[in-house]
């Protein structure tokens, strides 16, 4: 009897946690001495071990429930679904200005589902970025609102691509804007890779190529990105590696090796093929073909590489090329004959200024968009070319962005700059869909 005495007075002085519970646990094992061995039930006991309760747990964990049960709606007096069909149709120019309305826009304008939706739905926009070197050699990023035809600076380029010559750009997953490779002015040749997304509208990291290189051929094949040829400071300078990048993966991998070492002036995707002409180690020019298929490259020498001039583009299964500085007159490549022909000509020539050159050529909306240096843009219909433009002025139209000076000042600023050698121009053009 004094044995149990003794027994239930060391239970008696057992001081139990503070635990964040409401349970109590009864009818325990006397042999127990802990909260945590009171958790198993043991029937034909008498003792208790009662743990000190938290008075605030249930509060905080029913506040908890209560937030994730009930959430502010996007739109008060709106189910979600409805709200979004609504948030959808507001124009890509704007979404910057929902992202600071509350944070659930913002989450929701900066996932996935938004822009997947607007795109199986067939809102997705389409808009043109433009990498632009100014006057003081710094790179810049632009981009182009076609509907309402507005240029809008984007955040600053990171500063290792600040100053950087002969990187390459590309776009992978429609929305994604790759930076890659080039030459710092300090550092030499470079590894790294970033990218800008258009629905975050920030820069992030992405993981290093294999091989140091500048002055290089990329090209998206199947939303993975390509690079080929090249320089790169030290013994080998001209470089014939390639290798590839898959997002999906996240990681490169080197692909068979160019048939010659080269340093590539200009490249297009073909008819699944990429083809490639640059300057080889003798300086001669040359150009190779890249089949994803198969891996193997294949040198090339017909009508197509010897009347081949950038910039240039494949779409709808047609090589178009600009014919002239200022861009105002297009040819195709035509298979059959093995020759460029003469495709649609403006007879509105702007003028021999570099400032007027067009720097490249991509497709926006089912339309060639052509970009001059002083940020002037042309749309050309290429669905009708056989009708003459003077008859239908819709087939090529010339667009002076706002935010811009007008035409002749422009122009007139543009002749200038380029007379004194304080020259801008643009690197690199890509179209971004949102």
């Amino acid at each position: 009897m004094s044995q149990l005495v003794e027994n239930s007075h060391r239970v008696s002085r057992v001081q139990a946690p503070l635990v964040d519970s409401v349970s109590c646990y009864c009818k325990v094992d006397s042999g127990l001495k802990t909260v945590a061995g009171a958790r198993k039930f043991v029937p034909g006991s008498k003792l208790c071990i009662q743990p000190d309760i938290n008075p605030n747990a249930h509060k905080r964990k029913n506040l908890r429930r209560e937030r994730t049960r009930v959430q502010t709606p996007l739109i008060p007096g709106l189910p979600d679904d409805l709200a979004i069909a609504c948030l959808i149709r507001v124009p890509r120019a704007e979404h910057r200005k929902l992202r600071l309305v509350c944070k659930r826009w913002y989450c929701l304008l900066s996932g996935n589902f938004f822009y997947s939706l607007r795109k199986s739905l067939g809102m997705a926009e389409e808009w043109v970025y433009v990498i632009k070197r100014d006057r003081d050699g710094k790179i810049s990023l632009h981009a182009f609102d076609p509907v309402y035809q507005l240029w809008q600076s984007l955040p600053p380029v990171p500063g290792e691509y600040s100053e950087a010559l002969g990187f390459g750009c590309a776009v992978l997953s429609g929305c994604h804007l790759y930076l890659f490779g080039g030459r710092d002015p300090l550092k030499g040749s470079m590894r790294r890779v970033i990218f800008y997304s258009a629905r975050t509208n920030k820069w992030h990291r992405a993981p290093d190529m294999l091989r140091k290189r500048h002055l290089f051929g990329s090209c998206v094949i199947n939303n993975c990105l390509y690079v080929a040829g090249g320089e790169c400071e030290g013994i080998q300078r001209t470089l014939r590696s390639a290798e590839v990048y898959d997002p999906n993966r996240n990681r490169w991998n080197f692909v068979s090796e160019m048939t010659m070492p080269m340093v590539p002036f200009i490249g297009v995707v073909h008819n699944g093929m990429w083809f490639l002409k640059g300057l080889g180690l003798n300086r001669n020019v040359a150009c190779d073909a890249y089949s994803p298929e198969t891996d193997t490259w294949t040198p090339v020498s017909n009508g197509m590489v010897n009347g081949w001039r950038n910039p240039s583009i494949s779409l709808n299964g047609q090589l178009y090329a600009l014919d002239c500085r200022d861009g105002c007159r297009l040819k195709v490549y035509d298979a059959a004959t093995d020759t460029w022909t003469k495709f649609i000509d403006s007879k509105l020539h702007l003028g021999s200024s570099r400032a007027l050159d067009a720097a490249a050529l991509a497709p926006l909306n089912g339309k060639l968009c052509i970009i001059r240096n002083n940020m002037s843009i042309s749309l050309v219909d290429i669905s009708s070319p056989n009708k003459r433009v003077e008859s239908n002025p819709q087939i090529w139209e010339n667009i002076s962005g706002k935010g811009h000076a007008s035409s002749f000042v422009k122009n007139l600023w543009s002749t200038i700059a380029g007379r004194s050698g304080l020259k801008s121009h643009i690197v690199h053009c890509q179209i971004l869909q949102i």
